[in-house]
């Protein structure tokens, strides 16, 4: 990620380009484990739930951060023509890399991004109603994740300035271990606090309820798909 940073992605030939490109396709095939790990533990009766939230918050964390959140957290807008996005020409305020780095690296982050609402929505399943989590997500990307990718990883409000002033270095989060991870793990904290427990999980008395998993074969495939996402997501 400080690679990609320092060098804003600058590449001589599109084999860097392609490099990134490839990354990114893994990152987002992440997003098909989220769904499938989710869709695997919930109840049987809650497995389509599952399965249109992380796809709708995919599509909401894509509109949000092309719209908002890459904006906050780079200064960064698209609202361009083609050949100035590509590189190819010049404009006003407007600098992007050239054979389509710049739309690439979005792409890239955006993946990252998406994985925020994507692992709030595990730590809720079966607590949360569609609509509200939407919103959520809306909120997130578009400004909660942003303001912190734009701290670590842009500089944003000098904090990583003074760090390096009182300490001789920055802060590095090469893959979004805090920036992406640690984010969405207290956000999703904060969100089953907040929420509580699933409907049903205790009688009367107090006894536990036990939610078997509804689905092994689909538990293992999401935590495989995951697994094999991680090499572009480090």
């Amino acid at each position: 990620m400080d690679a990609i940073e320092s060098a804003g992605v600058v590449p001589g030939a599109g084999a860097d380009v392609f490099f990134l490109l490839m990354g990114a396709i893994l990152v987002f095939a992440m997003h098909s484990g989220f769904a499938f790990l989710e869709v695997g533990t919930v109840r049987h009766k809650n497995q389509v739930n599952a399965l249109v939230k992380i796809l709708a918050d995919f599509a909401v964390s894509t509109i949000a951060y092309f719209f908002v959140g890459y904006a906050v957290a780079y200064g960064v807008g698209f609202f361009f023509s083609a050949a100035v996005l590509n590189g190819d020409a010049a404009a006003a305020g407007a600098s992007f890399a050239p054979q389509g780095a710049s739309l690439v690296k979005f792409f890239f982050l955006l993946t990252f991004a998406a994985a925020i609402p994507a692992i709030i929505s595990g730590g809720i399943a079966e607590r949360a109603r569609f609509w509200p989590q939407a919103m959520a997500t809306a909120i997130i990307v578009g400004l909660v994740y942003p303001f912190f990718e734009g701290l670590v990883w842009n500089g944003n409000f000098g904090l990583q300035d003074s760090l390096e002033n009182a300490f001789g270095a920055p802060f590095h989060d090469f893959a979004g271990s805090i920036v992406v991870h640690a984010v969405g793990g207290w956000l999703a904290l904060g969100a089953v606090v907040m929420l509580g427990q699933r409907r049903g999980r205790y009688t009367r008395d107090g006894n536990l309820v036990g939610f078997p998993p509804s689905s092994i074969p689909w538990l293992a495939l999401g935590s495989w798909l995951l697994c094999v996402g991680w090499f572009g997501f480090n």
